[in-house]
């Protein structure tokens, strides 16, 4: 608005200017004829081209500023997202489902990983939670979870998924072997599981 109301009434000023030296040079008439010349005349001069350029940038500041756009924050991956497919080839957050030897079963995971808490030292009442809170974040406790980016895999997210053939052969299908080393990690990085989803929850890993 600050340029377009100066240059209004410039033009009108100038307008007026030429009217009046119109009317003075044809005594006679109307000084139509006289009126025509001089805005002719005015047409080609540089105040008037000099308007018609600030009118041309208003409107293209104008249609500029209609395709402006701010750009959404991506949504980061997450690589440990909880598994919801169980479909060969069916990813979510950056995590796939393998083409499994079985369906994966995320209840009987849990049950397992219960059930084995106290062979390492866990109290089932205060760490469980704990653990299966961790666990789900990590892989939805899904055997085949595989975080394609960075090759994390199994319900405790190996980093490489072949780690855990330290506990047994059976590593990429077996959720009790998953498990053992899963535990065995946490017991020697964390101390125990709750410590471990006290840095989940605070560094998004553990």
């Amino acid at each position: 608005m600050g340029i377009v109301l100066p240059a209004t009434a410039i033009a009108a000023v100038v307008v007026a200017v030429v009217t009046a030296l119109a009317l003075m040079q044809n005594s006679r008439g109307t000084g139509a004829g006289s009126l025509y010349q001089a805005i002719d005349n005015l047409g080609r001069s540089g105040s008037v081209t000099a308007l018609e350029q600030e009118q041309q940038t208003l409107v293209a500041m104008k249609n500029a500023a209609k395709t402006l756009t701010v750009d959404a924050k991506p949504a980061m991956a997450n690589p440990t997202s909880v598994l919801a497919a169980q479909t060969a080839g069916m990813t979510s957050g950056g995590t796939s489902v393998g083409a499994p030897a079985a369906p994966a079963n995320p209840t009987g995971a849990e049950a397992i990983g219960k059930e084995l808490l106290p062979a390492f030292g866990f109290n089932q009442t205060t760490e469980y939670d704990c653990l299966y809170n961790l666990w789900m974040r990590e892989s939805g406790w899904n055997v085949y979870a595989e975080n394609t980016a960075s090759g994390a895999y199994g319900i405790p997210q190996s980093l490489p998924g072949d780690k855990m053939a330290s506990i047994a052969a059976d590593w990429q299908t077996n959720p009790t072997t998953q498990i053992k080393w899963g535990l065995t990690y946490i017991s020697g990085t964390y101390g125990t599981p709750c410590n471990a989803w006290y840095h989940e929850e605070n560094f998004g890993y553990y």
